[in-house]
């Protein structure tokens, strides 16, 4: 059974390795929270299948927390749908991206196969 993390271990540490990844989605792509999750090592002391469960999550806190030049609009949830992000409206996201050349269907969903960045050669070694 997985163990319960209040919060992540090294939180500064774990951000600034999302934020390198996000930095280097371009423009007119998207890609997941548990896709950013995968490309990051497993943090010291967390075991792997806690880190599969919280991971995404994680990723999420550091995309809510990021600084002005990481291009959060990038990064959608696994069904390739607009998270929600504190104080933001989805419209705001949809209009960045399609900016960019993103095309949503009518259900709101992005195309993972046509728009997703699935670059591992970006990973965060440890």
């Amino acid at each position: 059974m997985p163990q319960k993390f209040v919060s992540l271990p090294n939180q500064r540490a774990y951000y600034a390795a999302v934020w390198r990844i996000v930095r280097k989605i371009p423009a007119g792509k998207v890609t997941s929270y548990g896709h950013i999750a995968k490309m990051i090592p497993i943090p010291l002391g967390v075991d792997a299948q806690s880190y599969q469960a919280f991971a995404p999550r994680w990723v999420g806190g550091a995309m809510a927390n990021c600084p002005d030049d990481v291009p959060w609009q990038r990064v959608v949830n696994a069904q390739g749908k607009i998270s929600l992000r504190p104080g933001d409206a989805v419209n705001h996201q949809q209009e960045l991206l399609e900016a960019e050349g993103v095309v949503f269907d009518s259900q709101g969903k992005i195309d993972m196969k046509i728009f997703g960045w699935n670059d591992l050669e970006n990973s965060v070694s440890s």
